[in-house]
């Protein structure tokens, strides 16, 4: 494949991670919506030290963190 080596990095993280068996996890968003979110292994792993960090479910730390606003870009000056 004629393709930059951050594509082929990019692809072959791809490929690794739908071989991995994905980590599903249901939380409540901020409007009420149940949600599932589909982990990959180091996601999971990511997730499971910042909820315990906090004390909580993985489902509750997603819910927290859909109430972190989004910073948005600066503009030109």
């Amino acid at each position: 494949m004629d393709l930059s080596e951050d594509e082929q990095a990019f692809l072959r993280d791809l490929v690794k991670t739908s071989r991995q068996k994905p980590h599903v996890v249901a939380w409540v968003d901020r409007d009420g919506t149940q949600r599932q979110t589909a982990l990959s292994q180091t996601d999971v792993v990511r997730l499971n030290k910042i909820a315990s960090g906090m004390g909580v479910s993985k489902g509750e730390t997603l819910r927290r963190a859909a109430h972190v606003p989004v910073q948005k870009p600066a503009g030109p000056p």
